[in-house]
């Protein structure tokens, strides 16, 4: 949908210490071979910091000279694809106290690795309703270092990685304005990360972890039975939303400059997502994601983070944020970079 009074007045970022591909290969954690196709150079690891914490320095870091005071805001919304901490405990609440500090709801949205993507949205919808208030918190944290994750050999599309990203939504003012935001989904494909796997009791409850790999496995041993899968062709639904997208700015993919994407393995960026919109590892963010995995929902905001404040994109230029989730589901958004970068 087209949104002519939707801004980023903030944004910030938490990133631990990166661990390199040659480490993880030496220490028998990553495959060799499966390293030497990947493309990736490192990826961010926290041994032990909780998800929420991490969070919080992001959501200050998004704060901090965003033009917005604590009372402007209407909401907080907090995303995570990882257990957070204590069960039944909530998180957004916690991530709340320690930034805004101010009696205002505190919501988790669980959108998968569109979860921050669906946050901007949400945000400018909730904004839109209440006219008291001009600014929205969005944050987004995960650490994979859990006993449920194996961050090397969860997936053969991606490293999982530890990190927060946070944005300030607002209606008034920022360094970005979003031109146009949405998803479109294809429900026929969710059993593609079930397959076939009891709901109930719930997988994390007795102990299965999170394994991607592991269940295309058996997707496929199901197919070779007989029992074909639905249609994988997941980068139709990318290409759908990315062109609806720009036609509502009013651009093509040439008024691009760069684009912003989950932190995948080269070969899975280009199929997914890159291919599919007609853009190349050069116009994208793939020299910043290869040298951090795959966050979670922080991707594709920690990408912007780092081109705007890299200088890479400036002043005039638009970019394209395209993403997906289980379901499956693909988001985009196209950004104008409308106000210089700090220092500049």
């Amino acid at each position: 949908m087209r949104t002519d009074d939707l801004f980023l007045a903030g944004i910030g970022s938490h990133l631990p210490p990166r661990v390199t591909v040659e480490e993880a290969v030496a220490n028998g954690w990553y495959d060799e071979a499966a390293a030497a196709v990947s493309g990736m150079r490192a990826v961010t690891v926290s041994p032990g910091e909780p998800a929420p914490d991490m969070a919080i320095r992001a959501g200050r870091n998004a704060l901090e000279g965003c033009g917005h005071t604590p009372d402007d805001f209407a909401v907080l919304l907090h995303s995570a694809t990882h257990p957070q901490g204590p069960e039944g405990w909530s998180a957004p609440h916690y991530v709340l106290l320690n930034t805004l500090n101010r009696p205002i709801p505190a919501l988790e949205l669980r959108q998968g690795c569109l979860s921050m993507l669906a946050g901007v949205e949400a945000a400018w919808h909730r904004l839109r309703a209440d006219s008291g208030c001009g600014a929205a918190l969005v944050t987004t944290a995960d650490n994979f270092s859990t006993a449920l994750a194996d961050r090397w050999r969860a997936s053969d599309l991606f490293l999982l990685a530890d990190g927060a990203s946070s944005v300030v939504v607002s209606r008034s003012h920022g360094f970005a304005r979003v031109r146009a935001i949405g998803s479109r989904s294809d429900p026929a494909m969710e059993g593609l990360h079930r397959a076939g796997e009891a709901l109930f009791p719930p997988g994390s409850t007795v102990g299965r972890g999170l394994n991607f790999q592991e269940r295309g496995e058996r997707v496929r041993e199901q197919w070779a039975a007989g029992d074909a899968p639905p249609i994988l062709g997941f980068g139709e639904q990318v290409a759908a939303i990315a062109e609806r997208t720009l036609g509502e700015a009013g651009l093509t993919m040439a008024d691009i400059r760069r684009v912003c994407h989950p932190g995948y393995t080269i070969d899975a960026l280009d199929a997914i997502f890159l291919d599919p919109v007609g853009a190349g590892p050069e116009d994208s963010a793939w020299d910043y994601t290869s040298t951090v995995g795959h966050t979670g929902a922080a991707d594709l905001f920690l990408a912007l983070e780092h081109l705007w404040r890299g200088g890479a994109v400036n002043r005039g230029d638009h970019v394209l944020l395209i993403g997906s989730t289980t379901g499956m589901e693909a988001g985009c958004a196209i950004v104008e970079i409308i106000a210089d970068r700090e220092g500049n």
